[in-house]
């Protein structure tokens, strides 16, 4: 099968007429510019002269489209002077309605005839055969495209590798389901080395049933596939069986590799990523150039590095987000490793866990040094690549099924009518400049430890502030000893010795002066311990709100234009707005509206879509409490949390159902917007609410908000309407508007703040302890605990890190009736959740504003 696109004769332009058309498109692009002035804010001029609408860095016309459950971007490579893409669904081992895209330099998007879809994330460049493998095409110098079928290749094609032993004329290919083939690159003939787990069976398939019972590997949803050293690496990134839907710390995943003839488990942990300094290329030195593996387990991100000679190290990193953790697998979608340098200057940037890392080319375990956290994102990005001095980022933006992402705060909302996600191009800088990279993971969880057993390394370098809680919940009395790698040289010194008592922990704090790429803990005697490290990037962001946000309305204004939204289904690929006006106290519809790929908002006459909208899409009420001392969710498991409030005019907002609360706007995770925070929140079964993480502040009464080709959309406008710009969408009769970005614009709102806490003139049991209340990622934090009965009474002060580990005791206040203790905490005090407990039955408060 080989057939040439309409537009590949390109391809064969001579260069000095391309740069002059080039140079000619800029030139008017300038022109037009300053002749239209802010009109054109939200238009982009590419080479050719052609005007596209973006915002944020994401051109709607660019969206991807299927007709399944979910459109994620597989692949994105440059080739051949094109950018290619490939999308795919969610289990679809024989093909999809997904394509391979071609886009042009200056924008204008190549469905490809060739396309047959599938589940496919694999993509390598063979420099031999000069072609670029992709999902299941083989792509010329020219852009020809080839393609293998699924009839004689099954799977959910997730890896390509260099051959072990012919690899100037085969390359493999690796399936989600432990498929494995070698293909010859000028034929393109596949031959079965290991069968495909769904090679039988058709393409609607639930997820947890894949891992077949006689598969060669534990684990299931394979991600990772690369070779060296005489070895092929293989990693799967989740379980199946039904426990892996709901509880994210049981044992999953796998990394392994394969030596032509028999497979080896390395490690039992949820891998992701393999690759190695040469990429998508392969390695230039196979036999000696290290490969590297990320994963995850419930306690920290996971790095392991292969040396030809001894084999496999591992180290442990901290993790940014949790919204990526869950046993299945499925909520985590190809973090890379990737080369976005230049050819004399090579940048290698990692994706894991909702953070960008500036990884070292150098990486092994003797030259460790140089891993450093850049910034947080919150976009779900399945690959990136460096194209014409922009980075662009393939993303699952809208996956119409929401899989097992339901939660009571969310009410019956329908996910999207159809899946699409889009590309996010950026500065090559962008990856330093989103949220902050605070961070924290763990070497032990309340488990056993022998005496003189070493922890994992864990990385300590690259931010302001650090610290650990330790605690001994052993026995007898315990030294912990913490050593350092100061120069990445796996040479390890001595930093500090702490001694605790049986139940006792403390917070210890690293000063700058106690430097090291890597840190270490053992103990003298055998106990039960949790060893759990947090750092800090001071947030610089401002209170004050980024001028990207002008035209939404504020929470104190009486009203605003507003209304529901929902991406249309039937490929009718636009985004049904039934637009009114909210007041304090009720919604009242005006008109029905849809926004295109061009970002036009154009009324329509649509009864029945408007009805499905309003029947749909309503917001639920009585979902969240919102009283005197803070916001009380209790989440779909029953448990309870306590969230800071903002301005009290939040309160009757949500009681009459004026605010969105919750919303998928990236795949399998949800965005919370709580009384004037955003959070990012993660699926139940990724431990939910335990692990929110607070984005920014606002001060604004956002109505509604939902993910569009590639943007955020929200509603809640200021009734005297703004005028347009790249982030105000006015409609063509100038009634309503809109408010477009992207997510991660979210960041700019401003740090998150607030006040509350999880008693206020509270009647307290004696040794109940409070509901948990917020405390991680805030900046300047106070609390005032007042005894509010006539007896002396002592509290308990106790934190806990992690989300689903021990809480420990961080203070203990002796108060006198009526007496009040307030304390500032140190900007070194780290913990996610915080909590009271009285020795004695009494009334109390405990309040903490954070500024």
């Amino acid at each position: 099968m080989k057939e040439l696109g309409h537009n590949d004769k390109i391809d064969g332009v001579g260069a000095s007429f391309k740069e002059n058309r080039r140079q000619m498109g800029l030139l008017f692009r300038y022109l037009v510019v300053i002749f239209l002035g802010s009109a054109l804010s939200s238009c982009d001029m590419q080479g050719g002269g052609t005007i596209h609408s973006q915002v944020s860095g994401v051109y709607p016309h660019l969206a991807f489209y299927n007709n399944e459950g979910e459109c994620g971007t597989g692949a994105v490579v440059p080739w051949a002077g094109r950018l290619w893409v490939i999308t795919y669904g969610p289990h679809l081992p024989h093909g999809s309605s997904d394509k391979l895209y071609e886009i042009t330099p200056d924008l204008q998007q190549i469905i490809r005839a060739e396309s047959i879809g599938g589940t496919p994330a694999n993509r390598m460049i063979h420099k031999e055969s000069n072609q670029l493998f992709i999902g299941p095409y083989a792509i010329g110098s020219s852009g020809e495209v080839r393609v293998i079928p699924s009839s004689g290749m099954p799977g959910r094609l997730t890896g390509n590798a260099r051959h072990l032993t012919d690899p100037s004329g085969e390359i493999y290919y690796g399936t989600m389901e432990e498929g494995f083939y070698e293909v010859d690159v000028s034929t393109l003939q596949p031959i079965e080395l290991y069968k495909d787990g769904n090679s039988t069976q058709g393409n609607i398939v639930n997820d947890t049933d894949v891992n077949p019972q006689k598969a060669a590997l534990p684990g299931a949803h394979g991600k990772g596939l690369y070779s060296g050293q005489e070895v092929l690496v293989y990693s799967n990134n989740g379980e199946a069986g039904p426990e892996a839907l709901t509880n994210f710390n049981i044992e999953a995943g796998v990394l392994a590799e394969w030596n032509g003839k028999d497979w080896n488990v390395v490690r039992r942990n949820q891998f992701v990523e393999v690759t190695g300094p040469g990429g998508i290329y392969g390695n230039a030195n196979p036999e000696t150039d290290p490969i590297w593996a990320t994963g995850w387990d419930h306690k920290s991100l996971l790095l392991g590095v292969r040396d030809p000679l001894t084999g496999w190290d591992f180290y442990r990193l901290p993790k940014a987000s949790h919204s990526y953790d869950g046993a299945h697998g499925w909520n985590t979608e190809w973090p890379r490793i990737r080369n976005i340098g230049i050819e004399e200057k090579p940048d290698y940037l990692m994706t894991m866990h909702g953070m960008f890392w500036r990884f070292p080319g150098t990486f092994t375990a003797n030259t460790s040094a140089g891993i450093r956290p850049r910034s947080a994102y919150l976009k779900v990005i399945g690959d990136f690549a460096r194209w014409n001095d922009q980075l662009v980022f393939g993303c699952d933006d809208s996956a119409q099924k929401e899989f097992l992402n339901k939660r009571n705060v969310k009410g019956n909302i329908e996910g999207p009518g159809q899946s699409n996600s889009n590309l996010w191009f950026t500065s090559v800088d962008k990856p330093d400049e989103l949220g902050p990279t605070t961070a924290e993971g763990a070497v032990w969880i309340s488990e056993p430890i022998k005496a003189g057993e070493y922890s994992e390394p864990f990385l300590f370098a690259g931010w302001d502030i650090r610290s650990a809680w330790v605690q001994n919940e052993g026995k007898s009395t315990v030294s912990f000893s913490f050593e350092v790698d100061k120069e990445g040289n796996n040479v390890w010194t001595s930093l500090k010795t702490v001694k605790l008592k049986p139940g006792e922990a403390t917070d210890i704090v690293f000063s700058e002066k106690e430097t090291g790429e890597w840190v270490r803990v053992s103990v003298n005697k055998e106990t039960k311990a949790t060893v759990h490290f947090d750092y800090l990037q001071k947030d610089i962001r401002k209170t004050s709100v980024d001028p990207i946000f002008s035209g939404l309305a504020e929470v104190n204004e009486d009203s605003s234009n507003a209304g529901l939204l929902w991406g249309l289904g039937d490929n009718r690929r636009t985004l049904g707005f039934l637009a009114g006006t909210a007041t304090d106290t009720g919604f009242e519809e005006t008109d029905y509206y849809e926004l295109d790929g061009n970002l036009n908002l154009v009324k329509k006459e649509d009864r029945q879509t408007a009805s499905f909208i309003r029947g749909k899409f309503a917001i639920p009420k009585n979902v969240v409490t919102i009283d005197e001392a803070s916001v009380l969710v209790v989440d779909d498991n029953g448990r309870r949390w306590r969230l800071p409030k903002g301005d009290e005019k939040y309160t009757t907002l949500v009681e009459n159902g004026m605010l969105r609360l919750c919303r998928e706007v990236a795949t399998e995770r949800d965005l919370f917007n709580s009384a004037g925070t955003f959070y990012e929140l993660p699926a139940e079964n990724a431990d939910g609410y335990a692990k929110i993480r607070p984005i920014a502040s606002h001060n604004f009464r956002i109505h509604d908000y939902a993910s569009y080709r590639g943007l955020l959309i929200m509603t809640g406008i200021q009734s005297e309407l703004p005028a347009s710009s790249e982030h105000i969408i006015r409609s063509k009769d100038g009634k309503v508007a809109l408010w477009a970005g992207v997510i991660d614009d979210l960041w700019k709102l401003g740090k998150p703040v607030g006040e509350g806490g999880p008693w206020k003139n509270s009647d307290v049991k004696e040794g109940e302890p409070s509901d948990p209340y917020l405390i991680g990622f805030y900046d300047k934090r106070s609390l005032v605990l007042t005894n509010e009965s006539a007896v002396e009474v002592k509290f308990k002060i106790q934190v806990e890190p992690i989300g689903h580990g021990p809480w420990m005791t961080y203070k203990e206040v002796s108060l006198a009736g009526g007496q009040s203790f307030e304390y500032e905490f140190p900007i070194s005090f780290q913990a996610r959740w915080i909590r009271f407990v009285a020795e004695k039955n009494c009334r109390a408060t405990a309040w903490l504003k954070y500024e």
